[in-house]
């Protein structure tokens, strides 16, 4: 068990341990009941449900970015953190809360994406190539095993994205008193060094996205934890997209 229980003490907010606990029994927790019959997750299944989100996020993302609005865009966000939170507690929710949340995050994505393009010509297609790009040689860096997900790895990953989340929370309730924190967002070396150690950090919980589709069909969830384990691959790649379209404005500003 205890191999079990290490493999899930995961950084992004939707794939955790507690996620697979609380919809998989063990001998040391109270869950529903997956039998022999009962359909679980493999995957193939969370890899097809990814597409599927893809798809309709991008659907969302190309009408926001046609008709782009500020009501899209915290329709988005904030809806986005909503869906996420209620996954949270009700996961077998999740085939119908991860395509709400692809749709919404599609709204956000598209007018940011449209606010972005509009004060630099080609950064919206400059930072769909690198997203793509650096999904897909994190991709290859785990399935050929260059990079193995370790106890230390996993543990370092949580402790990097638990600190960023802390300064962007700190940098949010700041800025209701009109405060920043110098440097997150701005250009100039520092700026620019510090975006680069975000963009890494999204990208090393690529890793970890993958490796919870593996020992999810291990662990013998239950199928609707493909669409959860889908929404959460989905939650890193938005970050990742954002934070490379931070940089590249960082690059052209200066």
């Amino acid at each position: 068990m205890a191999r079990k229980r290490s493999f899930l003490s995961h950084s992004n907010p939707v794939l955790s341990e507690k996620a697979f606990q609380e919809t998989t029994p063990t001998p040391t927790t109270d869950g529903p009941i997956v039998t022999a019959e009962t359909e679980r997750m493999t995957v193939a299944g969370a890899v097809n449900k990814s597409f599927l989100l893809g798809l309709l996020m991008l659907a969302t993302a190309v009408w926001s970015f046609l008709n782009p609005s500020t009501t899209f865009l915290w329709l988005g966000a904030l809806g986005g953190l909503g869906v996420v939170l209620v996954s949270v507690f009700k996961k077998e929710w999740s085939p119908w809360l991860a395509p709400l949340y692809a749709g919404l995050e599609g709204l956000f994505l598209g007018t940011i994406s449209a606010i972005y393009g509009g004060m630099y010509n080609g950064i919206v297609f400059q930072a769909i190539t690198l997203t793509m790009a650096v999904f897909f040689a994190m991709l290859f860096l785990y399935k050929a095993r260059i990079i193995v997900v370790t106890e230390r790895l996993r543990a370092g990953v949580i402790m990097a994205t638990a600190a960023i989340a802390i300064v962007y929370i700190v940098n949010l309730a700041l800025s209701f008193f009109g405060i920043h924190l110098p440097f997150l967002h701005e250009g100039g070396l520092i700026g620019i060094g510090i975006s680069l150690v975000i963009i890494g950090v999204a990208a090393m919980n690529l890793l970890l996205d993958f490796d919870f589709f593996e020992k999810g069909e291990q662990y013998g969830a239950p199928a609707y934890m493909e669409w959860f384990a889908a929404m959460g691959l989905l939650i890193t790649l938005v970050w990742l997209y954002v934070e490379i379209l931070r940089l590249l404005s960082m690059l052209n500003r200066d």
